[in-house]
């Protein structure tokens, strides 16, 4: 199979995960009825953790790993679930892709995953405050679109 990262793009992504500082793990969620792009998307995400020793890939089919879809509040595919590697534990940050992220949300993946291995949101005192005082979880969702 062709490669979809080109050794430009691979020595770009080499110096963002230079910086990552704690393992990162990507869940991904395919299907073996009726997943489109379910087979780039794993690929994509097999070349990224090629590219650095702290990134690593699990792959789970929707219907055959049921629990741990429902656990991370997955129910199509692909998905992909970025999430902090504490030893054996996978600690969902609630951080998903629906499809396969390229163009413009290759970038924002890219960036997640530095993101999750700092650790750290980057959220202001006063934004984390505010989140402390909500009453009841917060489903928030965010769609990309290039037009």
């Amino acid at each position: 199979m062709e490669k979809l990262l080109n050794e430009q793009v691979i020595d770009q992504v080499k110096q963002v995960f230079a910086q990552m500082k704690e393992p990162v793990q990507l869940l991904f969620f395919g299907s073996r009825e009726n997943c489109d792009y379910c087979a780039e998307a794993r690929q994509l995400l097999e070349e990224l953790a090629a590219v650095e020793d702290k990134l690593g890939v699990t792959v789970y089919d929707l219907q055959d790993n049921a629990d741990v879809a429902a656990q991370f509040n997955v129910d199509k595919a692909p998905a992909i679930a970025v999430a902090a590697k504490d030893g054996d534990q996978i600690v969902n940050y609630g951080i998903q892709y629906a499809g396969i992220p390229s163009g413009h949300e290759f970038g924002v993946l890219v960036n997640d995953i530095l993101l999750v291995s700092g650790r750290d949101s980057g959220l202001s005192e006063a934004v984390r405050d505010f989140l402390k005082h909500l009453e009841k979880p917060l489903h928030l969702q965010v769609f990309v679109t290039p037009t």
